[in-house]
């Protein structure tokens, strides 16, 4: 098994237990973006939406999700952050977006990998 298969597959593992974690906790989460094409990657690059090309949506290895509460979709960060706390607490190499320096992305969830 490869490295970035051995990356991705311990990636989704620690989702899996985000979600549980999640939904323990009261929320109801949905899926959003996983894999992203380098062309798609691009469009948000030139929109702003991202501020890199070299997202690890590329390699499989970050999420988006979507995070309800009482019925409705919430990006708080302030709300959100027991779930990014427990997240990073899952491996070292875990990030989540609401940590972001100067580009919060509160819905994102990494593993940063050697690439």
């Amino acid at each position: 098994m490869s490295g970035l298969v051995a990356e991705q597959a311990a990636f989704l593992i620690d989702v899996s237990r985000l979600i549980q974690f999640a939904t323990a906790e009261g929320w109801v989460v949905t899926g959003g973006e996983l894999w992203r094409s380098p062309e798609q990657q691009e469009i948000y690059f030139k929109t702003g939406r991202s501020k890199t090309m070299n997202s690890n949506h590329l390699r499989r290895c970050a999420i988006d999700l979507n995070f309800f509460w009482n019925g409705k979709l919430v990006w708080d960060k302030e709300l959100i952050r027991t779930v990014g706390e427990y997240w990073e607490s899952l491996s070292p190499k875990n990030r989540w977006g609401g940590n972001f320096k100067g580009f919060v992305d509160v819905p994102h969830f990494e593993r940063v990998i050697d690439s």
